[in-house]
Protein backbone atom coordinates (compact mmCIF):
# COMPACT_ATOMS: atom_id res chain seq x y z
CA UNK A 1 0.00 0.00 0.00
CA UNK A 2 1.39 3.69 -0.87
CA UNK A 3 0.48 6.65 0.58
CA UNK A 4 0.46 9.67 -1.67
CA UNK A 5 -0.55 13.36 -0.72
CA UNK A 6 -0.17 14.85 -4.10
CA UNK A 7 -2.60 14.64 -7.78
CA UNK A 8 0.67 14.65 -9.59
CA UNK A 9 2.19 11.39 -8.00
CA UNK A 10 -0.94 9.88 -8.02
CA UNK A 11 -1.90 10.41 -11.15
CA UNK A 12 1.67 9.24 -12.77
CA UNK A 13 1.23 6.08 -10.19
CA UNK A 14 -2.11 5.08 -11.97
CA UNK A 15 -1.09 6.55 -15.55
CA UNK A 16 1.20 3.10 -15.81
CA UNK A 17 -2.39 1.36 -15.50
CA UNK A 18 -4.75 2.55 -16.27
CA UNK A 19 -6.47 1.38 -19.28
CA UNK A 20 -4.36 -2.00 -18.83
CA UNK A 21 -6.07 -3.08 -15.40
CA UNK A 22 -9.67 -1.68 -13.84
CA UNK A 23 -9.11 0.79 -11.19
CA UNK A 24 -12.15 0.65 -8.43
CA UNK A 25 -12.04 4.03 -6.21
CA UNK A 26 -13.68 4.47 -2.12
CA UNK A 27 -13.54 8.22 -1.83
CA UNK A 28 -13.61 8.66 2.43
CA UNK A 29 -13.00 11.75 4.50
CA UNK A 30 -11.73 9.41 6.80
CA UNK A 31 -12.69 8.65 10.36
CA UNK A 32 -12.78 4.88 9.06
CA UNK A 33 -15.08 2.29 10.30
CA UNK A 34 -16.18 -1.40 9.28
CA UNK A 35 -18.88 0.13 6.40
CA UNK A 36 -15.86 2.47 4.66
CA UNK A 37 -13.54 -1.60 4.80
CA UNK A 38 -16.79 -3.04 2.91
CA UNK A 39 -16.88 -0.90 0.48
CA UNK A 40 -12.77 -1.28 0.01
CA UNK A 41 -13.66 -4.93 -0.31
CA UNK A 42 -16.24 -4.76 -2.66
CA UNK A 43 -13.91 -2.46 -4.73
CA UNK A 44 -10.70 -5.38 -4.42
CA UNK A 45 -13.62 -8.35 -5.48
CA UNK A 46 -14.90 -6.19 -8.40
CA UNK A 47 -11.01 -4.11 -9.56
CA UNK A 48 -7.20 -5.28 -9.76
CA UNK A 49 -6.63 -1.90 -7.93
CA UNK A 50 -7.90 -0.32 -5.66
CA UNK A 51 -7.86 3.50 -4.44
CA UNK A 52 -8.57 5.19 -1.03
CA UNK A 53 -9.35 8.92 -0.63
CA UNK A 54 -9.16 10.44 2.74
CA UNK A 55 -9.92 14.38 2.52
CA UNK A 56 -11.73 16.16 4.83
CA UNK A 57 -13.66 18.34 2.17
CA UNK A 58 -14.56 21.80 3.78
CA UNK A 59 -16.97 22.78 1.07
CA UNK A 60 -19.82 20.67 2.05
CA UNK A 61 -19.86 21.65 5.49
CA UNK A 62 -22.43 24.13 6.14
CA UNK A 63 -21.96 24.57 9.83
CA UNK A 64 -18.07 25.57 10.39
CA UNK A 65 -18.13 24.09 13.76
CA UNK A 66 -19.45 20.79 12.63
CA UNK A 67 -16.16 21.20 10.12
CA UNK A 68 -13.89 21.62 13.15
CA UNK A 69 -14.92 18.85 15.06
CA UNK A 70 -15.50 16.31 12.43
CA UNK A 71 -13.41 13.45 13.96
CA UNK A 72 -9.70 12.96 12.10
CA UNK A 73 -7.25 10.58 12.94
CA UNK A 74 -4.93 9.62 9.96
CA UNK A 75 -2.56 7.32 11.12
CA UNK A 76 -5.04 5.12 12.69
CA UNK A 77 -6.93 5.10 9.25
CA UNK A 78 -3.95 4.06 7.43
CA UNK A 79 -3.41 1.06 9.92
CA UNK A 80 -7.25 -0.25 9.38
CA UNK A 81 -6.22 0.08 5.22
CA UNK A 82 -2.94 -2.02 5.65
CA UNK A 83 -4.97 -4.71 6.96
CA UNK A 84 -7.32 -4.39 3.20
CA UNK A 85 -6.05 -4.82 -0.45
CA UNK A 86 -6.01 -1.55 -0.55
CA UNK A 87 -3.12 -0.47 -3.12
CA UNK A 88 -2.55 3.35 -3.19
CA UNK A 89 -3.73 5.83 -0.41
CA UNK A 90 -4.62 9.61 -1.47
CA UNK A 91 -4.42 11.95 1.69
CA UNK A 92 -4.42 15.47 0.15
CA UNK A 93 -4.39 18.39 1.33
CA UNK A 94 -6.76 21.59 0.48
CA UNK A 95 -4.46 23.60 -1.86
CA UNK A 96 -4.11 20.12 -3.76
CA UNK A 97 -7.67 19.37 -4.28
CA UNK A 98 -8.27 23.28 -4.35
CA UNK A 99 -5.47 24.99 -6.14
CA UNK A 100 -8.06 27.88 -6.89
CA UNK A 101 -11.32 28.65 -5.45
CA UNK A 102 -14.18 26.09 -6.96
CA UNK A 103 -16.63 28.71 -8.10
CA UNK A 104 -19.04 25.84 -9.75
CA UNK A 105 -22.39 25.64 -8.86
CA UNK A 106 -24.70 22.64 -9.43
CA UNK A 107 -28.14 22.02 -10.55
CA UNK A 108 -29.67 18.56 -9.78
CA UNK A 109 -33.26 19.05 -10.90
CA UNK A 110 -34.12 19.32 -7.11
CA UNK A 111 -32.34 16.11 -6.29
CA UNK A 112 -30.32 18.49 -3.96
CA UNK A 113 -32.67 20.78 -2.62
CA UNK A 114 -35.12 18.66 -0.40
CA UNK A 115 -34.11 16.61 3.18
CA UNK A 116 -30.31 16.86 3.46
CA UNK A 117 -30.21 19.70 1.02
CA UNK A 118 -32.92 21.84 2.70
CA UNK A 119 -31.30 21.47 6.13
CA UNK A 120 -27.82 21.80 5.34
CA UNK A 121 -27.85 24.38 2.21
CA UNK A 122 -25.04 24.27 -0.01
CA UNK A 123 -24.22 20.93 1.17
CA UNK A 124 -24.46 18.77 -2.24
CA UNK A 125 -22.61 21.15 -4.09
CA UNK A 126 -19.69 21.06 -2.15
CA UNK A 127 -20.32 17.16 -2.53
CA UNK A 128 -20.37 17.45 -6.31
CA UNK A 129 -17.21 19.81 -6.48
CA UNK A 130 -14.83 17.43 -4.59
CA UNK A 131 -16.27 14.26 -5.79
CA UNK A 132 -15.80 15.59 -9.74
CA UNK A 133 -12.40 16.84 -8.82
CA UNK A 134 -11.87 12.98 -7.28
CA UNK A 135 -12.80 11.28 -10.30
CA UNK A 136 -10.95 13.12 -12.98
CA UNK A 137 -7.85 12.34 -11.16
CA UNK A 138 -8.73 8.63 -10.46
CA UNK A 139 -10.37 7.71 -13.22
CA UNK A 140 -11.69 4.95 -12.09
CA UNK A 141 -13.95 2.42 -13.71
CA UNK A 142 -15.74 2.22 -10.59
CA UNK A 143 -16.76 4.12 -7.52
CA UNK A 144 -18.17 2.93 -4.24
CA UNK A 145 -20.51 4.34 -2.04
CA UNK A 146 -22.66 3.58 0.61
CA UNK A 147 -26.51 3.26 0.77
CA UNK A 148 -26.83 5.24 3.95
CA UNK A 149 -26.43 8.30 2.49
CA UNK A 150 -29.25 7.54 -0.16
CA UNK A 151 -29.76 11.33 -1.32
CA UNK A 152 -26.24 11.83 -1.72
CA UNK A 153 -25.91 8.41 -3.82
CA UNK A 154 -28.21 9.68 -6.14
CA UNK A 155 -26.65 13.55 -6.19
CA UNK A 156 -23.68 11.85 -7.25
CA UNK A 157 -25.44 9.76 -9.96
CA UNK A 158 -26.71 13.00 -11.22
CA UNK A 159 -23.57 14.04 -11.19
CA UNK A 160 -21.74 11.59 -13.78
CA UNK A 161 -24.45 11.88 -15.97
CA UNK A 162 -24.39 15.49 -16.09
CA UNK A 163 -21.06 15.74 -16.66
CA UNK A 164 -20.91 12.75 -18.97
CA UNK A 165 -18.00 10.76 -16.53
CA UNK A 166 -17.36 7.23 -17.32
CA UNK A 167 -17.00 5.71 -14.16
CA UNK A 168 -19.90 3.39 -12.53
CA UNK A 169 -21.15 4.40 -9.18
CA UNK A 170 -21.72 1.13 -7.24
CA UNK A 171 -24.15 1.75 -4.27
CA UNK A 172 -22.99 -0.98 -1.29
CA UNK A 173 -25.41 -1.95 1.64
CA UNK A 174 -25.37 0.20 4.76
CA UNK A 175 -22.81 -1.78 7.36
CA UNK A 176 -24.68 -1.46 10.75
CA UNK A 177 -23.83 -1.79 14.42
CA UNK A 178 -25.20 -4.57 16.72
CA UNK A 179 -28.43 -2.88 17.59
CA UNK A 180 -28.88 -1.70 14.09
CA UNK A 181 -27.31 2.28 14.34
CA UNK A 182 -25.76 2.75 10.81
CA UNK A 183 -22.05 3.01 11.21
CA UNK A 184 -20.73 6.51 10.64
CA UNK A 185 -17.84 8.18 11.37
CA UNK A 186 -19.80 10.88 13.85
CA UNK A 187 -20.53 7.82 15.72
CA UNK A 188 -17.74 8.40 17.17
CA UNK A 189 -18.94 11.46 18.76
CA UNK A 190 -21.91 9.79 20.64
CA UNK A 191 -21.32 9.06 24.44
CA UNK A 192 -22.03 5.04 25.40
CA UNK A 193 -25.42 5.82 26.42
CA UNK A 194 -26.34 7.96 23.29
CA UNK A 195 -25.00 5.35 21.01
CA UNK A 196 -26.98 2.65 23.28
CA UNK A 197 -30.44 4.68 22.64
CA UNK A 198 -29.80 5.59 18.65
CA UNK A 199 -30.27 2.06 18.07
CA UNK A 200 -34.09 3.39 18.41
CA UNK A 201 -33.26 4.94 14.82
CA UNK A 202 -33.39 1.70 13.35
CA UNK A 203 -35.67 -0.34 14.92
CA UNK A 204 -38.24 2.60 14.51
CA UNK A 205 -37.52 2.19 10.65
CA UNK A 206 -37.68 -1.55 10.01
CA UNK A 207 -41.11 -1.41 12.34
CA UNK A 208 -42.39 1.28 10.10
CA UNK A 209 -42.12 -0.96 6.75
CA UNK A 210 -43.94 -3.57 8.58
CA UNK A 211 -46.43 -1.75 9.36
CA UNK A 212 -47.20 0.48 6.53
CA UNK A 213 -50.04 -1.35 4.71
CA UNK A 214 -52.03 -0.34 7.91
CA UNK A 215 -51.33 3.99 7.79
CA UNK A 216 -51.38 6.08 5.09
CA UNK A 217 -48.10 7.99 4.07
CA UNK A 218 -48.51 10.96 6.14
CA UNK A 219 -50.22 8.75 8.90
CA UNK A 220 -46.89 6.81 8.83
CA UNK A 221 -44.82 10.03 8.74
CA UNK A 222 -46.11 11.24 11.89
CA UNK A 223 -46.36 7.40 13.86
CA UNK A 224 -42.68 7.62 13.19
CA UNK A 225 -41.83 11.37 14.26
CA UNK A 226 -43.52 10.71 17.25
CA UNK A 227 -42.27 6.93 18.29
CA UNK A 228 -38.50 8.66 17.73
CA UNK A 229 -39.14 11.33 19.91
CA UNK A 230 -40.57 9.75 22.89
CA UNK A 231 -37.03 8.81 23.57
CA UNK A 232 -35.11 11.63 25.30
CA UNK A 233 -31.78 11.19 23.72
CA UNK A 234 -33.54 11.86 19.83
CA UNK A 235 -34.53 14.19 18.13
CA UNK A 236 -36.42 14.10 15.05
CA UNK A 237 -35.61 16.77 11.85
CA UNK A 238 -37.04 15.25 9.18
CA UNK A 239 -38.59 12.12 8.29
CA UNK A 240 -39.69 11.92 4.58
CA UNK A 241 -41.30 8.92 2.24
CA UNK A 242 -39.50 9.38 -1.34
CA UNK A 243 -39.54 8.21 -4.60
CA UNK A 244 -36.25 6.68 -4.66
CA UNK A 245 -35.74 8.44 -8.15
CA UNK A 246 -36.46 11.79 -7.65
CA UNK A 247 -36.40 12.33 -4.06
CA UNK A 248 -39.50 14.01 -4.23
CA UNK A 249 -42.10 12.96 -1.34
CA UNK A 250 -44.81 10.71 -1.81
CA UNK A 251 -48.29 10.95 -1.48
CA UNK A 252 -50.04 8.16 -1.18
CA UNK A 253 -48.86 3.78 -1.21
CA UNK A 254 -50.22 3.30 -4.76
CA UNK A 255 -47.76 5.79 -6.61
CA UNK A 256 -45.51 3.53 -8.95
CA UNK A 257 -42.14 4.31 -7.15
CA UNK A 258 -39.94 2.57 -4.89
CA UNK A 259 -40.54 4.37 -1.97
CA UNK A 260 -37.59 5.12 0.21
CA UNK A 261 -38.13 6.48 4.27
CA UNK A 262 -34.85 8.91 5.03
CA UNK A 263 -34.45 10.44 8.23
CA UNK A 264 -32.15 13.06 10.26
CA UNK A 265 -32.27 12.91 14.00
CA UNK A 266 -29.68 14.45 16.62
CA UNK A 267 -28.53 12.36 19.09
CA UNK A 268 -27.76 14.99 21.45
CA UNK A 269 -25.15 17.34 19.51
CA UNK A 270 -24.42 14.90 16.76
CA UNK A 271 -26.83 14.39 13.75
CA UNK A 272 -27.52 10.91 12.06
CA UNK A 273 -29.29 9.54 9.19
CA UNK A 274 -30.09 6.21 7.49
CA UNK A 275 -32.95 5.35 5.51
CA UNK A 276 -35.17 1.94 4.92
CA UNK A 277 -36.56 0.79 1.49
CA UNK A 278 -40.52 0.34 1.88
Amino acid sequence: MEVIKTEVELREKLSQVNGKQSVGFVPTMGALHQGHLSLVKQARDENEIVVVSIFVNPTQFNDKKDLETYPRNLQEDLKKLENTACDFVYTPEYKDVYPVLDTREFNFGGLETVMEGKHRPGHFNGVAQVVSKLLDIVQPGKAYFGRKDFQQLAVIKALVKKLDIKTAIIGCPTVREGHGLAMSSRNEKLSEEERKNAGAIYNMLAEARNIASGFSVQELREWAIQKINKNKYLDVEYFEIVDDTNLQPVKNWEENSVKVGCIAVYCGSVRLIDNIIF
